[in-house]
């Protein structure tokens, strides 16, 4: 590993120099020259897809900023790591130091199916009141399944504390269901043919307060980088009481006196310089309409579960989830990840593609303010993309398109897209 990173050690590495971010009273950052970042390695390809997320960012700042600005990472646990080291998933360290730092960013950590373990996804979404998860898909040069990809340019901002994944879950057949069926039956009035004895349950949480900060980050950001029109979606004819609600509290906030004049809501109007258009769409057919014409959209604002469809179905658009950065964003707190899963599969053979990751230190960078390295990253994986060069599933699209591909490791990928860094 580079001198600027500090791996953990019978417990989480004091850095020799560098300074934590600050969160000032209004929620925002005060950013040092040398800021400690925080990284979580992640499990299966983690272990491979980190080192290269931290040889590009490392190269982007160096060539922005020469030495008088410089990430000092610092590796924290969580997941099987953790679990091997500490004997906790998710140890009070990891959180501590997280808070301490502001900012973070990780790798894939896994749950598994239909266990009671809950997601440590969820859980550090939770501790830091990350509220918004924003997952912007842009087309690089990648081989993707439809024509004209380039139309695809969009950002999925997906609220991440309400509904499904609170967590509030009763399993078939346990005691705790069983006694949740009864006071629906019996005080609540629902239809016994509804809620059979073997039922499972899972609680769908909406609240106001939390719809309405997420549609402000949403909306606040679409103002600041010029996404004119944007969806708010939900099943809301359906689930009137909780994503109804959601897409009713959506249009209320853009009613809101900071919003006056700069969020459209009528269905006829044309947004001008300034302005954005907010349009509510049925999920089901927001899917479709991605397919069919996903240049119509700017910005999609969706709660946890439909953000979740949403997001995965405009990443498919543009490769696949391996092509998409995400950040999960609160006030101030921030902790950026990869959107795809652990790919146990191909764990351990240098063969993953660490783009989500990279792009995800891109996207970090420039929630801290350092631009310039940003899109030096962004200019250089577009490179590396043109001259046709990737892991092997970026190979192979490149091949079934009936074009030449240079195949690389996961480690040599990093190297060439460092070296187009300049």
């Amino acid at each position: 590993m580079p001198e600027n990173v500090y791996t953990w050690e019978k417990g989480i590495a004091k850095p020799e120099k560098g300074e934590f971010i600050e969160l000032k009273e209004d929620k925002t950052l005060r950013i040092p020259s040398y800021p400690v970042i925080p990284f979580i390695e992640g499990d299966g390809i983690g272990p491979e897809i980190t080192p290269a997320m931290i040889r590009v960012v490392n190269r982007a700042v160096e060539s922005a900023y020469g030495d008088s600005r410089k990430i000092v990472w610092v590796e924290i646990l969580a997941g099987d790591k953790a679990q091997e080291k500490t004997g906790e998933r998710l140890p009070k360290e990891t959180l501590d130091f997280l808070k301490k730092a502001v900012v973070g960013i990780k790798g894939p950590l896994g749950t598994p199916v239909g266990k009671g373990i809950r997601s440590i996804n969820s859980a550090l979404r939770r501790a830091f009141d990350f509220y918004s998860a924003v997952r912007p898909v842009y087309w690089m040069g990648q081989p993707t399944p439809i024509p004209d990809p380039a139309r695809v340019d969009l950002v999925v901002f997906r609220e991440n504390t309400d509904d499904v994944y609170a967590g509030v879950e009763f399993f078939s057949r346990t005691e705790e269901a069983l006694k949740v069926r009864d006071f629906l039956l019996k005080e609540m009035g629902a239809k016994e043919e509804g809620f059979p004895q073997d039922i499972g349950i899972t609680v769908k949480p909406m609240s106001e307060f939390k719809t309405k900060r997420h549609v402000r980050k949403a909306l606040r950001y679409a103002l600041e980088t010029n996404r004119k029109n944007v969806a708010v979606i939900g099943k809301g004819n359906i689930m009137k009481a909780t994503e109804g609600a959601f897409i009713n509290w959506a249009f209320e906030v853009a009613q809101e006196e900071e919003f006056k004049g700069r969020v459209l809501t009528d269905p006829e109007a044309e947004p001008a310089k300034g302005q954005v258009k907010l349009s509510k769409v049925i999920t089901d057919q927001m899917l479709m309409q991605l397919v069919l014409k996903p240049e119509a959209w700017d910005l999609i604002i969706a709660q946890n579960l439909n953000g979740d469809y949403v997001s995965d179905l405009a990443a498919a658009l543009i490769g696949g989830p391996g092509f998409v950065p995400s950040g999960n964003i609160g006030d101030g707190y921030a902790l950026f990840e990869s959107t795809h899963g652990t790919a146990l599969d191909i764990a351990g053979k240098n063969i993953a593609n660490p783009l989500s990751l990279i792009l995800s230190g891109a996207m970090m960078l420039e929630y801290i303010g350092w631009k310039e390295a940003s899109e030096k990253i962004y200019s250089a994986v577009r490179k590396t993309l043109e001259d046709r060069i990737g892991t092997p599933d970026i190979a192979a699209g490149f091949r079934k398109r009936g074009e030449e591909a240079r195949e690389v490791s996961t480690t040599e990928y990093a190297e060439e897209i460092a070296r187009r860094i300049n």
